[in-house]
């Protein structure tokens, strides 16, 4: 190569090294007194314009000292256009800036603000010049075009992250794009980054690199400047705000580029991930192309943290601007109130004025962030990018009733039926688990042409009157209504606190004992027998082991149909097992799905046999207005996919036999633990008084709200409101599985000490 341009510039060339790059290659040129930087470019004519325009920009800087200035060849340009090996070249030749690079120093705060001062000043000279070749210049790099990232989310190969990045897609698609008209717009330097960032003697002595250059929004400028300074940090909103003070002391922003600030930093952090991904899959020798994926990661996890409400009104304080007042919680409440009625329970002694959610996470009006760890109907996750896609595709293309023929319905019956052992293969949908559970009830009744149903002992199973009459949870309440005449209720098998309690199979058998004699001694053949698999509101109980395996036979053999509701313990939450039945050895007649089915969507179904569902349609018509419409299924379908494709059935084994052994260890600590039960990501913890089997409800009651207040969302349940249960959504990992354990730790910890 020296040999080829050594008569170009009027000095000895001694050295020309080549340097690591990203799509164009690039060498440090030495001579006896000095060093430049020579840029080689495969020749384009859009590559050429956007050289010359580079060049034009770094020519109308006032002060060239902190950024390079083209050198001319010996004829008076600024460029040639060569062959070299055979390949036409554009080649030019810049200044060389002394300085170590920002990655390679410590961070302070001051450096930040001096950061955020610099770009500011560059920005305020970029302000004024104007250049055709830049307005025109549409591409991945430059942020308002996000969406051209998009082809590259698939190259990404971990299903979490692509899940992840893709959730940013769409916040940006809401948060930002409707506003990008409004907006100040300028030629920015566009990659204000570690490794263009020179520093010498503690402050800014250059910046390199502007191939980057683009017409773009003028806020898009410190987003990326953010983004790259505080990528590597474990706490990059605090390290942002330095940033922020020191650009908006130099060149002032506007109130609604900061407000748009925390998804224009996600969007930059996303468009890194998805061409590092790219870049990889197509080069995969190219290390350099990959340099930030590992902090751009980092980031963006610790990013989804960060209440949206709360990096807002920090960077509005940065800047000195007011921040929005939410309404305050007590107006919230006292509206709820005369709309509603205070029937209508809130949780915790301070309710949450939630405004959004994402994954495990869940934000409230205030800016704080919390940690679910008990929400159990978003099955994979709070917002889940796939359910919002299919869910906005579906709803704009059809959403209409069963009465009308629509692929969506027999793609995911199919599915969904699929998850099922023989001879389970018939289902109906509906649009609630409450629905469910009274649907179920009339195919047991129009089967068997019986009434009597048994109920398992603190069982829940809805909010309908025929669900209200056989959930024993409800109707044995000081407030309920009372058993019904038609309604045996049989004791729950617990093995903790009941009267079997070695769960070898004894238990179980003891107990189903117990049951067959109250079968046997009804006076009406018993239509049906209803349990769920762990009892939900019973305190997490597990069925004795063997119970079903006895009591299924004994009901089946005076004519009775054995339903077992999976609407809290089915689609893979328990971790061995697919559906909670599985876990007893048995197969029951039908089986009742809710809450989790789609995600949140409101959505239920019945799988049950062909034979009951032929004596069902002997009566008068079945049909549900919303149950298995499009939109329904789409998200349903998507839902079973995802546990597939992100493997959340492993994953609640896995993080679920984690979370337990924390919590186990713990009940060593503390007497007042006296039990952790459950399977996967359900699990329950009886809180009681100190070295008995009492129940503790007030201890629980405080654990509950102190998690609360500590950012962390778990509540209690069982039939004295002792038991701390956790079923959060089945992305739930180690960490967050620690942080919760961590906390009822301290939490104890500080009220036994106090």
């Amino acid at each position: 190569m020296i040999s080829i341009i050594k008569d170009w510039f009027p000095f000895d060339i001694v050295e020309l090294k080549k340097l690591n790059g990203y799509d164009n290659v690039n060498y440090l040129l030495k001579t006896n007194n000095d060093k430049f930087i020579f840029k080689t470019y495969l020749f384009s004519e859009d590559i050429l314009a956007l050289v010359e325009a580079e060049n034009s920009i770094l020519n109308a800087f006032e002060n060239n000292n902190t950024f390079p200035q083209p050198i001319a060849f010996k004829d008076g340009s600024f460029l040639k256009i060569v062959d070299i090996n055979n390949t036409k070249t554009i080649c030019r030749l810049l200044t060389f800036l002394d300085g170590s690079f920002l990655g390679d120093i410590k961070h302070t705060n001051n450096l930040m603000e001096s950061i955020g001062a610099f770009t500011a000043k560059m920005d305020l000279q970029l302000l004024k010049l104007n250049n055709y070749v830049l307005k025109a210049r549409q591409w991945e790099w430059d942020l308002q075009y996000l969406e051209l990232n998009k082809k590259y989310i698939e190259d990404i190969p971990d299903k979490g992250n692509r899940n992840l990045v893709l959730y940013f897609f769409q916040q940006y698609q809401l948060n930002v794009t409707p506003f990008l008209a409004g907006l100040r717009k300028s030629i920015i330097h566009n990659d204000i980054n570690e490794w263009n960032v020179l520093i010498k003697n503690g402050t800014i002595s250059g910046l390199i690199d502007f191939g980057d250059l683009a017409h773009s929004p003028l806020i898009n400028e410190l987003a990326i400047a953010i983004t790259y300074a505080c990528y590597d940090k474990d706490n990059p909103l605090e390290w942002a705000i330095y940033l922020i003070k020191g650009y908006h002391k130099t060149l002032p922003l506007e109130e609604k580029e900061l407000d748009i600030l925390y998804y224009l930093i996600a969007g930059r952090l996303c468009t890194s991930l998805c061409n590092s991904a790219h870049a990889k899959k197509s080069d995969p020798k190219n290390s350099y192309a990959s340099v930030s994926e590992k902090n751009a990661l980092k980031m963006l996890y610790n990013w989804i943290k960060i209440n949206p409400i709360k990096a807002k009104n920090e960077f509005r304080k940065a800047a000195n601007f007011a921040i929005e007042t939410p309404k305050a919680i007590d107006n919230v409440i006292k509206k709820r109130l005369q709309i509603s009625s205070p029937n209508l329970s809130l949780s915790y002694d301070n309710p949450i004025y939630m405004t959004k959610s994402a994954f495990q996470y869940m934000y409230d009006a205030y800016g704080n962030t919390y940690l679910d760890a008990y929400n159990n109907i978003p099955h994979i996750g709070h917002s889940h990018p796939e359910i919002t896609t299919i869910a906005t595709q579906q709803i704009a293309t059809l959403n209409t009733n069963t009465r009308y023929l629509f692929d969506a319905f027999p793609e995911y019956a199919e599915a969904l039926l699929s998850k099922f052992p023989e001879p389970l293969d018939t289902v109906f949908f509906v649009n609630s688990g409450s629905a469910a559970s009274d649907l179920a009830i009339r195919l047991a009744h129009a089967h068997t042409k019986h009434d009597t149903i048994m109920v398992m002992e603190h069982g829940y199973h809805g909010n309908t009157q025929a669900s209200i009459d056989i959930s024993h949870y409800k109707y044995n309440n000081k407030k309920g209504q009372g058993q019904k005449n038609h309604i045996i209720k049989t004791v729950i098998p617990d093995t903790y606190r009941g009267i079997h309690t070695n769960n070898d199979g004894s238990a179980g058998e003891s107990y189903a004992n117990d049951a067959i004699i109250q079968i046997e001694k009804s006076e009406t053949p018993i239509s049906a027998f209803i349990t769920e698999p762990i009892v939900g509101c019973g305190g997490q109980v597990p069925l004795a082991k063997g119970y079903l395996k006895k009591i299924y036979p004994a009901i089946r053999k005076q004519g009775g149909l054995c339903i077992s509701d999976e609407v809290q313990t089915g689609f893979g939450r328990l971790g061995d097992y697919f559906w909670g039945y599985e876990a007893q050895g048995v197969i029951p007649d039908i089986v009742i799905l809710g809450k989790p089915i789609a995600n949140g969507h409101p959505m239920g179904a019945v799988v049950t046999t062909k034979a009951i569902a032929n004596s069902f349609s002997k009566g008068v018509e079945f049909f549900s207005s919303f149950g298995g419409n499009p939109v329904s299924c789409k998200i349903a379908l998507t839902v079973l996919k995802e546990i597939e494709k992100n493997k959340l059935q492993q994953n609640a084994k896995l993080v679920g036999d984690y979370y337990q052994s924390l919590f186990k260890i713990l009940k060593e600590k503390y007497s007042c633990i006296g039990d952790v039960r459950g399977s996967g990501l359900f699990i329950g913890i009886e809180i009681v008084k100190e070295n008995s089997i009492e129940p503790n409800p007030k201890l629980a009651h405080y654990i509950k709200n102190e998690l609360r207040n500590r950012f962390i969302l778990i509540s209690t349940d069982g039939p004295n409101d002792s038991v701390i249960k956790t079923k959060p959504p089945l992305c739930f990992s180690k960490t967050d599985a620690n942080i919760v354990v961590k906390a009822i730790d301290s939490i104890l910890e500080d009220y036994y000490n106090k």
